[in-house]
């Protein structure tokens, strides 16, 4: 593909990974999270993946031309993001004690120890599906990979179609995994020895994540309610 093309459309995407959003408080909340914050990125990155598939298998272009479907799954992704908020911003007061449940780690005896390992394990399938859904169906993404990606595809190019778009996805991953783990380990290394800064940043990246769902569930409803009463 032409260079200018992805070029252009990373462009638009670093911009769009800076903007801090839903992604940006669900990967510092994961920071300030006992365990690893691999988990977290890879299931955003994961969810990346699956819209740069729908792109290339052609569903993107169909999306682009039903407003509605994309209101629905605007709609849904607006729900998760309350519920998400509404969970962050519950753990708030746990917020700033990773380094805490490390020692506790080491103080246990074998068992104990053995116990927590298998108890991490399945935070770290939960940290990943959460991610998973946190940019599966995040608006913002939607919106980059439905609306914005195809006007980067260069038509009658040597270069495939799907070719292309895989591009553009991989470097759109590229920059989520360098900007997210960036964000994750200084939410960590700033915040996890200052434990009343970690709950208030806690409690915000919570409250973010509610008034972005709040906004968007108001402004999908009124939109599809209005399609419905027209």
């Amino acid at each position: 593909m032409e260079l200018s093309a992805l070029l252009g459309f990373a462009a638009v995407a670093l911009a769009l990974t800076l903007t801090p959003g839903a992604d940006w408080a669900y990967t510092i909340a994961a920071g300030l999270r006992p365990g690893s914050t691999v988990p977290s990125v890879a299931g955003l990155c994961s969810g990346y993946i699956l819209h740069t598939a729908l792109v290339a298998a052609g569903l993107g272009v169909m999306l682009a031309g039903r407003p509605d479907v994309v209101a629905w799954l605007s709609l849904a992704g607006a729900l998760y993001l309350l519920w998400l908020g509404c969970t962050t911003a519950r753990g708030w007061r746990a917020a700033g004690f990773a380094g805490a449940a490390a020692r506790e780690d080491a103080a246990l005896p074998s068992g104990g120890a053995l116990s927590s390992a298998v108890g991490r394990q399945g935070g770290a399938v939960r940290d990943y599906l959460r991610g998973v859904a946190t940019s599966g169906i995040n608006p913002k993404a939607l919106l980059l990979f439905v609306a914005v990606m195809p006007q980067f595809i260069v038509q009658g190019s040597e270069v495939p179609v799907a070719a292309q778009t895989a591009a553009m996805g991989a470097t759109h991953i590229l920059l989520t995994v360098v900007v997210y783990s960036l964000v994750a380990v200084a939410a960590r290394r700033i915040l996890r020895a200052r434990p009343r800064a970690a709950r208030v940043v806690t409690l915000a990246s919570g409250v973010i994540m509610i008034g972005i769902g709040a906004v968007l569930l108001a402004e999908q409803a009124a939109g599809l309610l209005g399609g419905l009463t027209a």
